[in-house]
């Protein structure tokens, strides 16, 4: 892979699109916006670049973004629908092997958090499991609705450092 900097916009789209769920919005802001787009050839140096173009984005299309994320453990999940990097991080929190009283809270949690916040609960699953998932959702559901907002671009940006390591760990660096 070549360095960020040197990549055309396609190539730079088509390896950072998928590092915010089904928006590659994020990638061709950050791409047509930043001069040297990876600002020191660093994983940081990107998280920063991309997270500066979702932060400038307007609140509709962040709204968007945050929907464009599944529930946890959800419709799509069971379906199979997820995209691999979902699957992966979902997997990697033992979302996978909930027994049936889990899924259920969870199911009932995340349609009670949609319902008042009209977008899915976000949180960056890596590292963490069924338990604190749960935890966290049941507290967040307490926030208000800016608070709430903000919290979810915050675990998108995380979420979008995890993917990142990803892809700069297949490059070897």
């Amino acid at each position: 892979m070549l360095p960020p900097s040197r990549m055309s916009r396609e190539e730079f789209v088509a390896t950072f699109g998928p590092v915010f769920e089904r928006s590659t919005w994020v990638a061709e802001d950050a791409f047509d916006g930043a001069s040297g787009r990876d600002e020191d050839g660093t994983l940081e140096g990107l998280h920063k670049v991309l997270c500066a173009a979702m932060r400038a984005a307007n609140d509709g299309k962040k709204l968007a973004l945050i929907r464009a994320h599944p529930d946890l453990a959800g419709r799509l999940a069971v379906a199979g629908e997820l995209t691999e990097a979902s699957a992966s991080e979902q997997a990697s929190a033992g979302l996978g092997e909930c027994t049936l009283e889990e899924f259920a809270k969870l199911d009932r949690l995340n349609t009670a958090y949609t319902e008042r916040f009209g977008f899915p609960f976000i949180m960056a699953v890596k590292g963490s499991d069924r338990a604190a998932i749960l935890a966290a959702l049941e507290g967040r559901l307490e926030n208000d609705p800016a608070t709430e907002f903000g919290t979810a671009l915050k675990e998108i940006e995380r979420i979008a450092y995890f993917r990142l390591e990803d892809i700069f760990g297949d490059r070897g660096e």
